[in-house]
């Protein structure tokens, strides 16, 4: 397993992933591109040299504050900590920045990973996930 900077030639191994994990609510690709167009912080977790397993990317507001735009780990890569180092990966980029996030409030997994790296509740935004309108638990870690 490597963590390796995220490119374009990782956005259409990423859309199926998408679509399983995500459903209707999934990113497109024109999303991604746009994240890297941006200039956003991507990685990706790649597994035997060639297979995506998960990424996650960051962007960096401003000096203080960083926000996580996503974490994904295919299904079948599930609870063997690559999230975790995907997160940990973000966080080491983010330095001493306030990183947040949001998570939908049905994401007990995912919840439990972030207040396992210092991440608090700090708010909820009402219908944030779309088409399903479920909410988004916002957390914060503050360094």
């Amino acid at each position: 397993m490597s963590v390796e900077r995220f490119r374009w030639w990782h956005i259409e191994q990423v859309l199926p992933m998408e679509e399983d994990l995500f459903g209707s609510e999934k990113w497109s690709s024109s999303m991604f591109w746009n994240e890297l167009a941006q200039r956003h912080f991507y990685v990706a977790a790649v597994e035997d040299g060639t297979e995506l397993v998960g990424y996650a990317g960051l962007a960096v507001i401003d000096g203080e504050e960083s926000w996580v735009q996503n974490i994904a780990v295919k299904r079948t890569a599930q609870q063997r900590g690559i999230g975790r180092l995907l997160l940990e990966t973000l966080l080491e980029r983010a330095g001493d920045r306030k990183v947040l996030l949001e998570v939908a409030v049905d994401n007990a997994a995912a919840q439990r990973l972030y207040v396992s790296h210092d991440f608090e509740p700090v708010g909820i935004r009402r219908g944030y996930y779309q088409p399903s309108n479920t909410d988004a638990l916002v957390m914060m870690r503050d360094v």
